[in-house]
């Protein structure tokens, strides 16, 4: 009995840790500086996690599917342990909890304050490229040639000369597939993704308002103030799902076959990010000489708390 409870509160335990680092990986996700991969490099459970993730195959999920079979079960319990889910799930949970609580707080300070916001999130972004750069080396003609595609591409991106194809349902579906991808990898956010494509608002907004229409509903509220912003977050869910068992691996595959020249792209892709917050303050603010000093001004700050932040868990290495 008292092996049983002990067995009990361990695995109490390693949920709760689990739902931790889902925390972390979250709120590092949801804002364009440091990835959640390279959170769970920082943290020590990032092979864990690349394990697990890419256990979540089509044949797997079918042997669990089979488990109401007697003669399954024990089939469907093996794929459930090869996908991790006693790991996966609570971290999931806990990244989904920390994403929709900055999400609702950027959704209403990009109203109301976006110089602060975008103008801190200019600066996360360049000093995360300068203190991910370090470590890279940019000797080669190849690794000089990934740097200025990378960098390029970002720019264009965000000067909205190369665009998603399509628009509405397309673009939100394609956005999720990336970014979501990009959660998991060292070295490149997200959200900075979202930022670079021109969905980042849009879709905190749309998770806000989901959050706040399901606990409306629960209390008589509209089913239709539900559906619109829920149609948004499940496409975006869904290309997610999609993009984890495609672009993902085809990343990691790049990671496992030419680590540096991909992590050179990466990088550089985040650098050559830094211009796109600055699209959103120029929509809402005429570039003043006040505007541009409040912007240098929170960019300082932005990179202020990063460079803290490194300093504090001793380096960022997406090595």
């Amino acid at each position: 009995m008292a092996h049983e409870r002990t067995d009990i509160v361990g695995d109490r335990i390693e949920l709760l840790r689990a739902y931790g680092y889902g925390l972390c990986m979250g709120a590092a996700d949801a804002l364009p500086g440091v990835s959640g991969g390279t959170v769970a490099l920082l943290l020590g459970f990032y092979g864990r996690l690349i394990a697990a993730v890419t256990a979540l195959t089509p044949r797997r999920g079918i042997a669990v599917l089979r488990g109401y079979h007697p003669e399954n079960r024990s089939r469907a319990r093996e794929a459930l342990l090869e996908m991790d889910l006693q790991f996966l799930v609570p971290l999931g949970v806990g990244m989904v909890t920390a994403v929709v609580l900055i999400a609702d707080i950027v959704s209403s300070l990009a109203e109301s304050h976006p110089v602060a916001i975008f103008g801190f999130f200019t600066g996360l972004i360049a000093a995360s490229a300068i203190a991910l750069g370090r470590s890279l080396e940019f000797s080669s003609p190849a690794h000089l040639s990934a740097a200025a595609a990378g960098a390029t591409l970002a720019l264009l991106v965000a000067a909205d000369i190369v665009q998603l194809p399509g628009g509405g349902p397309v673009v939100i579906f394609v956005a999720g597939a990336i970014a979501i991808s990009a959660m998991i990898l060292p070295g490149i956010s997200g959200s900075l993704i979202l930022i670079l494509l021109g969905q980042y608002v849009f879709l905190s907004d749309e998770l806000s308002a989901f959050v706040r229409a399901g606990a409306d509903l629960l209390g008589g509220g509209s089913l239709a103030a539900v559906t619109d912003p829920g149609t948004t977050v499940a496409l975006f869910v869904a290309g997610g799902v999609i993009g984890l068992v495609t672009i993902a691996r085809v990343v990691r595959a790049a990671l496992a076959r030419h680590r540096g020249v991909t992590l050179v792209f990466l990088v550089s892709l985040i650098a050559g990010s830094v211009p796109a917050p600055l699209h959103n303050i120029g929509e809402a603010h005429a570039w003043t000489t006040e505007t541009m000093a409040l912007t240098a001004a929170w960019a300082a700050l932005g990179a202020i708390v990063l460079f803290a932040l490194e300093h504090l868990v001793g380096g960022f290495d997406p090595e």
